[in-house]
């Protein structure tokens, strides 16, 4: 007897201004307006997604001690958004990023909970840690902490949410007119938490929400967020999109989860996904090219030549080679809060894998950082995509993508037109939400 298909999960991303999405675009519009986060979120409803994903940008990044206007990363505050979001949607999952290194567990728990509440059970915080100076500079703490801390006290901030969380049983609100007893439990919310974080106890003002907590989500990809991960998540995100990278990622995560108690189905793998589709294969990565040269514009190859050479280099021309100087070692200062500076570990080393492959090639500067920055996950026609998504899926190289348009707000209408029909016909899509809850979406226990 064969075995039951995989049901896919798929989420969206509103990613903001990056070098994925093209804001230049005559099709893309604002990326704060509210109409736009209506636009995709209701796109993704319409199409089953289990749910809507906002990013954070806590500091816009700069350039030379510039605002780097080609990509702009900054939002309307996410839990605003997000509540606004769960009015003019049903049953789509609302998820957010929420910084554990410059907040305190009883207001992100207190945020969480309402909007828990405001959604009927359809909210995920994605927890992540800060991990440079730079955005520190704008919170009164400053700073930031080694990954080992970082990683200790998400860990700590998050059981003391959910200490907060469950601070509240679920039945304590009698609401008795005729006794006049509206509380059986007077303690509800007490709470009391000590150690070398956190010092807090009181009483948790929200009563028990309908998921009791949100959907938890990390996106950590050293060891240390791996193993947060297996201990806390219900969801990881995953960078790993392809079939042997992403089954190798696949089989570690969930291969640490038995020693938490927990089973491969508590965990749901994510990998983030871009898309192009056209009427062939052929016409699609005709399309690609097209995206590409859109998002790397020769002001756009300069400025992510410099995040590696950690230098001035506005002289240097993008159609011609790459600089025939070496990277400036020491700490980053031309390309401040950008979290692709960390890939560089080693950037003599990386400067010398460029050039092997630009000379082997024969590409200009430009044309060899469209080569070394490609993200475009799943090219082809509707057919061959869908095919690839449900291939991946079905063989454990993740549980599902979190799609992220190249244009927005409109980019997922394609998708969702043309690629969600052929995954519910291959019958490894819902064709309509059996729940109500994120939970229940994502198959996860109550």
């Amino acid at each position: 007897m064969s075995q039951p298909r995989k049901q896919i999960h798929l989420a969206a991303h509103f990613p903001g201004v990056n070098n994925t999405t093209v804001w230049s675009d005559p099709e893309a519009g604002s990326h704060i307006e509210f109409s736009s986060f209506v636009k995709l979120a209701q796109t993704a409803e319409r199409a089953k997604f289990d749910f809507f994903f906002l990013a954070e940008g806590l500091r816009l990044r700069e350039q030379n001690g510039v605002i780097y206007d080609l990509d702009v990363v900054g939002r309307p505050d996410t839990f605003t958004v997000l509540s606004a979001l769960a009015a003019v949607t049903e049953r789509l999952g609302l998820a957010g990023t929420i910084n554990s290194t410059f907040n305190e567990p009883f207001e992100v728990a207190r945020q969480f909970a309402s909007l828990d509440h405001l959604s009927a059970g359809r909210a995920a915080w994605n927890v992540v840690t800060s991990w440079d100076a730079f955005t520190g500079e704008n919170f009164r703490r400053g700073g930031f902490l080694p990954q080992d801390q970082r990683y200790s006290r998400a860990e700590t901030f998050l059981r003391t949410a959910w200490e907060l969380f469950d601070s509240w049983r679920g039945d304590e609100i009698a609401a008795d007119a005729g006794s006049g007893t509206f509380l059986w439990d007077p303690n509800a919310g007490a709470f009391a938490h000590h150690d070398e974080h956190f010092d807090i106890e009181g009483r948790f003002p929200v009563p028990r929400s309908p998921q009791g907590r949100p959907v938890i989500i990390q996106a950590g990809d050293s060891d240390e967020g791996r193993e947060f991960a297996a201990a806390t998540a219900d969801a990881i995100f995953s960078r790993y999109g392809t079939l042997e990278a992403g089954q190798a990622f696949y089989t570690d995560v969930k291969g640490r989860l038995a020693k938490y108690g927990r089973t491969s189905e508590q965990l749901v793998i994510l990998p983030a996904a871009t898309f192009v589709l056209g009427d062939t294969d052929a016409d699609a990565h005709e399309r690609a090219h097209a995206v590409r040269l859109q998002q790397v514009s020769g002001q756009t190859a300069i400025n992510f030549l410099e995040q590696l050479w950690n230098t001035d280099l506005s002289g240097h021309d993008p159609d011609g080679p790459l600089p025939n100087t070496d990277p400036v070692l020491g700490e980053n200062t031309i390309s401040r809060g950008r979290a692709s500076v960390r890939m560089y570990r080693d950037p003599l080393a990386t400067a010398h894998e460029w050039r092997q492959l630009a000379e082997a090639k024969n590409l200009s500067t430009r044309e060899l950082i469209i080569e070394v920055t490609g993200r475009q996950t799943f090219i082809g026609s509707p057919a061959t995509v869908a095919a690839t998504i449900d291939e991946l899926v079905q063989a454990d190289a993740s549980d599902g993508f979190i799609l992220v348009p190249h244009v927005t707000p409109g980019g997922l209408d394609e998708f969702a037109d043309k690629v969600v029909p052929l995954l519910q016909e291959r019958g490894s899509f819902r064709t309509e939400y059996t729940g109500t809850t994120l939970r229940e979406h994502l198959g996860l226990d109550a």
